[in-house]
């Protein structure tokens, strides 16, 4: 597995002007190598590849002093992405989906470069904790967390005028630790962000909507500015910073959601659901994206995996339906927040309800049983 750990950066003012000059340098390259290909191909049908590209390094660096300036095996990382862009473009065009052909680079569409670790960039651990950039010098680091000493990949990154060393190491396949917790099902939605089988919720605090005056306001005074003016662009930048914010709450409260699950759970069964029926309505497209559970998952699954925890992904069919103590079907529209089963009398809340159904199928398997007299097949369940 891939691990990426993502530490701020604090360049002083002439390194953040070398850093800006680096990226100049990468995203030109990019644009050269584009065109090169694109003329190639344009005049006499021919495919330029990497190691073409590649081998033109040596001698374009003697003559360019700005590709001298730059770190020559990070300019071949750039040619990679420039060949990886025209790979995944191929397959694109193999499996018949939109093409989209690899497009130039501007300066608000290319924001990072990539080193290999230990030639051009270093992290420099002692008395004072530094990451070194060739050419740019020590930049001050916030090292929050250790990394291993595995480190293979760096990618410098800028984002809203911040800078941030993304470190990228291989985490060896060891055995994961025997997780002797309780098993738990998870209903997920808009009303609770997740809903659990022991009748506990994690309450949505809705993000974007609890900053949606500020950012109407923000937005507002980007429309009134003049396309192109320098005012336009300090506008865009203070919306830019609004998103940011969002989502960095976000990102921190799943975080912290999904460690506290798998470190007390052994077994965690959650709705195989896609995500798509949602956020393609127009009513709940807005309050989908801001709940963030394609985030949750994706979380969810790779803390899981480390932590000794089973990750079983269940068919939702019919999970909000069902009553969870005697196996009836009890119709009941999206408004309808609780569960009132006519036949045992069961009332509990629908989310929780959810919940014990998705448990209870991920415990069963996919052989099938008998509900209400109706001949049902479990719901499908898989590791994840």
């Amino acid at each position: 597995m891939i691990r990426t750990y993502k530490y701020r950066l604090y360049p002083n003012r002439v390194q953040k002007e070398l850093l800006d000059k680096l990226l100049e340098i990468h995203r030109s390259l990019y644009n050269d190598a584009l065109t090169e290909r694109r003329i190639a191909w344009k005049r006499c049908r021919v495919s330029v590849s990497y190691y073409a590209q590649a081998n033109q390094l040596t001698a374009s660096r003697a003559i360019d002093d700005d590709l001298a300036f730059a770190n020559y095996s990070s300019l071949q990382h750039t040619m990679r992405r420039l060949a990886k862009s025209f790979a995944s473009f191929f397959r694109r065009v193999k499996a018949g989906q939109t093409p989209g052909y690899p497009r130039y680079k501007g300066r608000k569409r290319f924001d990072s470069f990539e080193y290999t670790y230990g030639d051009g960039c270093k992290l420099r651990l002692g008395q004072r904790i530094c990451f070194y950039i060739q050419n740019v010098g020590e930049l001050r680091i916030k090292y929050h967390r250790p990394v291993p000493d595995t480190i293979k990949h760096v990618i410098i990154k800028r984002s809203l005028g911040k800078w941030y060393a993304c470190l990228q190491w291989k985490a060896p396949d060891t055995i994961a630790p025997v997780h002797d917790g309780p098993a738990v099902g998870i209903d997920m939605g808009l009303h609770h962000l997740l809903a659990l089988s022991d009748d506990t919720f994690v309450e949505n605090p809705r993000w974007l909507r609890g900053s949606l005056l500020h950012l109407r306001v923000a937005q507002r005074r980007l429309a009134r500015r003049k396309r192109g003016s320098h005012r336009r662009h300090k506008a865009a930048f203070q919306v830019a910073r609004r998103h940011e914010r969002v989502s960095n709450q976000r990102r921190d409260i799943w975080h912290k959601v999904t460690t506290e699950l798998v470190q007390t759970y052994s077994l965690i069964a959650i709705e195989d659901l896609p995500l798509a029926f949602m956020t393609h309505n127009r009513s709940l497209a807005l309050s989908t994206h801001d709940a963030g559970l394609g985030m949750f998952k994706a979380m969810l699954a790779y803390k899981a995996e480390e932590a000794g925890t089973l990750l079983i992904l269940v068919n939702p069919r019919n999970t909000s339906q069902m009553c969870s103590s005697c196996g009836s079907i009890v119709p009941k529209g999206l408004s309808v927040r609780e569960h009132v089963c006519p036949t045992c009398g069961l009332i509990i809340d629908r989310d929780t309800n959810a919940a014990c159904n998705i448990l209870e199928l991920a415990r069963t398997g996919p052989s099938g049983h008998k509900v209400s007299g109706y001949a049902m097949p479990v719901l499908r369940s898989f590791p994840l």
